[in-house]
């Protein structure tokens, strides 16, 4: 941290604790600087309900006392990042971070601060653990077990030394020390559909008390409900059950793995409907669940299924609208549709139809210039397949609505074939839903006929699914 931030952490501080003998000890105090800000406001939320909007100054500082907040886990966002923060009632609480690197230079400072920055950090440390557990699945059950045991000693002995050097009040150590076990919960539940999927000589060895804490996880924690790491869990605990009653009840079905079929996400918006009672967690999960199936659906009728289910099972969230949309666009996305004449924008600003792009079979995959992290992950992975397979068109269609300069600009810094590059218009689907789209593959022969639509660009078996593609045509 330079000179010029370091002075300002510290002047502000004496300032927080000069305020704090004036104010009441129900205020929440808050103020900040970003370095490279992507966005010029932070908002503080819950629940995906905004509490609070921040405004940038022209020195990219933000300030501001939060009101009537209980103790518990906020959100900090700055578009399109966004990080936990843990706030009580007398929190001091000064925040700095870079956006080139935002999770890793998020600091807190302040009356408080050694909470978030524990959370954090434990953040940080699962985040490692997600790329481990690529390598860790292929251990036998056994060994695994044992990794997993050592990480949840390591994260509890943190929590520990934090207590005998802070003064914690009850609802933080109970937070913090959910955090670790569901992350140990998590890690279990996707080494298990991991094997189960790509190692299933494996299963049978799982030892019998593997899954003991199932029957102790609660799956409606209020406290926990805005939590990535618990809902994690949940989203991955869905994931294995269902591969687990599929196995069970059809033992010789090949497609019980594909966690995209029809079948699996039907399995799984049955299991939330019986499990998860806690009404924001359920629409939460419903909506997600939803979205995914209607997105993937290959045939009318599994669209009409899934719209018949939210409504049995009384979705009460506010993405209804946007899962009507979805369910009205997939329908012209079928396979056997043709998309052939729907217009776009290519680089130079000029409307094209999809079928005059080029004389070869097509491969579409969609992007948003405020994803960077997933846009450039994409681009390695298409980049790859366009080396290989130089018989498919791999054309990117960018979603930013309204804002072609910004996806030229992007196209222009990143490196992207011009040519390949094209802006949809007219978009149906309200901004906010859009993400959803960010993984959909479509497969379509030169002229703009569909041939398939339930593809994701991180399918594990994709490229066998392009050289079937391919002999088809």
């Amino acid at each position: 941290m330079n000179l010029k931030l370091s002075l300002f952490l510290i002047i502000s501080l004496f300032i927080f604790s000069c305020d704090k003998e004036n104010k009441t000890s129900k205020e929440i105090f808050i103020k900040g600087q970003i370095a490279n800000p992507s966005s010029k406001y932070v908002i503080i939320s819950k629940n995906n309900i905004s509490i609070d909007t921040l405004l940038l100054d022209s020195k990219n500082r933000f300030e501001g006392t939060l009101k009537g907040l209980k103790t518990g886990l906020y959100v900090f966002r700055h578009p399109p990042e966004n990080q936990v923060i843990y706030l009580e009632p007398g929190d001091s609480t000064l925040i700095w971070l870079n956006t080139l690197e935002f999770d890793e230079s998020i600091n807190f400072s302040g009356k408080g601060s050694e909470k978030s920055n524990f959370l954090t950090n434990l953040y940080l440390l699962n985040q490692q653990d997600n790329d481990l557990i690529l390598s860790y699945y292929k251990l036998d059950p056994s060994e695994f077990a044992k990794k997993t045991d050592s990480i949840r000693d390591n994260r509890k002995q943190k929590l520990i030394e934090l207590e005998e050097k802070n003064d914690l009040s009850q609802e933080f150590y109970e937070i913090a020390n959910s955090s670790i076990n569901y992350e140990y919960f998590d890690l279990r539940e996707r080494y298990a559909f991991l094997i189960r999927k790509y190692n299933p000589s494996l299963t049978s060895k799982i030892p019998s008390d593997f899954h003991e804490y199932r029957k102790d996880v609660s799956f409606n924690s209020i406290a926990l409900e805005d939590y990535y790491v618990y809902l994690n869990f949940i989203d991955d605990f869905l994931k294995t059950k269902s591969l687990e009653n599929c196995a069970k009840n059809s033992p010789k079905d090949k497609e019980c793995t594909d966690i995209n079929s029809f079948e699996n996400i039907r399995s799984r918006i049955e299991l939330v409907d019986s499990l998860i009672k806690n009404k924001n967690i359920k629409n939460s999960f419903l909506a997600k669940l939803a979205s995914q199936g209607i997105i993937y659906s290959q045939k009318a009728e599994n669209i009409d299924l899934i719209l018949d289910l939210l409504e049995k099972m009384d979705y009460s969230g506010n993405m209804q609208k946007g899962i009507d949309q979805m369910a009205m666009i997939q329908t012209d996305y079928l396979p056997g549709n043709s998309i052939g004449d729907k217009v776009y924008i290519n680089t130079r600003k000029d409307t094209v139809q999809l079928k005059s792009f080029n004389r070869k079979p097509i491969i579409t995959y969609r992007w948003m210039s405020s994803s960077p992290s997933h846009y450039k992950w994409q681009q390695n992975i298409i980049k790859n397949l366009q080396f290989k397979y130089p018989e498919i068109a791999f054309i990117g269609i960018n979603l930013d609505i309204d804002d072609s300069d910004k996806w030229i600009e992007v196209i222009k810094n990143n490196s992207f074939d011009p040519e390949l590059q094209f802006q949809a218009t007219k978009i149906r689907v309200d901004e906010n839903l859009l993400k959803n789209y960010l993984n959909k593959l479509i497969f379509m022969d030169s002229n703009g006929k569909i041939i398939r639509g339930d593809l994701q660009i991180n399918t594990p078996d994709l490229e066998n699914k392009i050289l079937e593609f391919i002999s088809q045509q």
